[in-house]
This record gives structure tokens, sequence and C-alpha cells, in this order.
């Protein structure tokens, strides 16, 4: 049984990664799930400790993921149009059958956004999209990040308990 919790365990941080660079999986939370798997096998002892710190990052980066990109917005000048216009665009880009939708949707709902708050000031509007879009790229560098922690936290709880899983 701790071969299977130690291999669906290592999938989940593999998926937890990969979804932490995409925003159809949500990476942290995954990767999450990898821990609780390897500190259910009988090999490694149970902390609680570290589950529950493990847990409030990924929930807390979780909630972050959705709010960066809109604050991002509002930061470089966005309105209430923009910051609905990037989250809009960044579910329709997520869908979009398009090669990085889920990159360019944010940024296009931002312009639209602002566009239809103010449609004579694009600069306004362009300047609202980057803000939208550094938000995105700052969001997905955080989970990338907190994921491959995990990863790490993984790794050497199996090397530090190798003897008994093995």
């Amino acid at each position: 049984m701790d071969y299977l919790l130690l291999f669906l365990g290592f999938l989940c941080m593999l998926v937890g990664v990969l979804g932490s660079l995409l925003p159809i999986l949500p990476g942290p939370p995954i990767s999450w799930v990898g821990l609780l798997l390897l500190y259910l096998t009988n090999a490694v002892p149970f902390s609680y400790t570290v589950l529950g710190i493990t847990l409030l990052v990924a929930v807390v980066v979780a909630v972050l993921d959705y709010v960066i990109p809109a604050k991002g917005t509002k930061r470089f000048g966005g309105s209430k149009y923009g910051i609905w216009g990037t989250n809009i665009g960044l579910v329709i880009g997520i869908l979009a059958p398009i090669p990085f939708g889920f990159i360019i949707g944010p940024f296009v709902g931002a312009f639209v956004g602002e566009l239809l708050n103010d449609s004579k000031d694009s600069r306004k509007a362009f300047k609202a999209a980057t803000g939208s879009f550094m938000g995105f790229l700052a969001s997905t560098f955080m989970k990338f990040l907190v994921s491959v922690i995990f990863l790490g936290i993984f790794l050497v709880k199996v090397w530090e308990y190798r003897s008994e899983l093995f």
C-alpha cells in the first residue's frame, strides 16, 4: 500500500508543478495532496504541523491566483471594467481553443474592459492590460515556486525515510 501511496503522491507532485504553469489545474493544492499521500504511508511519520502549514500556504496561493491579476490591473490604473475584463478574459482564454489563450485572454479582456469604460483613451487601456499581464506572470511564478517547494519537501521526506519505504 505504501508503494501505491508513494507513486500517487509523486504523480500529484508532478501534476501540481505542471498545474502551476497551466491555469486549468490548481497546482499548489494538487501538490499538497501529494504531500498528504506521502504522510499517509506507514513509513513517514505523520506531522500535523507540516501538513497544516503547507495546506494554509496552498489555500492562500490558490486564492491569490485569482486576486493578483485583478490587483495588477487596478495598480496600473485600471477601473472596475478592466478588472472584470481581466477575469472574463481569463475564463475565455482558458476555454478558447487558441494557443496561449490563458495569457492572451486576461490582457485582451482588460484592454477591452478599459475601452468600454473610456473609449477615447487607448493608452490607459493598454497600461491596464499590461498590469493584468504582469499580475498574471507574478501569480504564475508564485504558484510555480510553491509547487516546487512542495516537491522539494516530498523528495526530502522520501530520501529521509527511504530505508522504511523501500
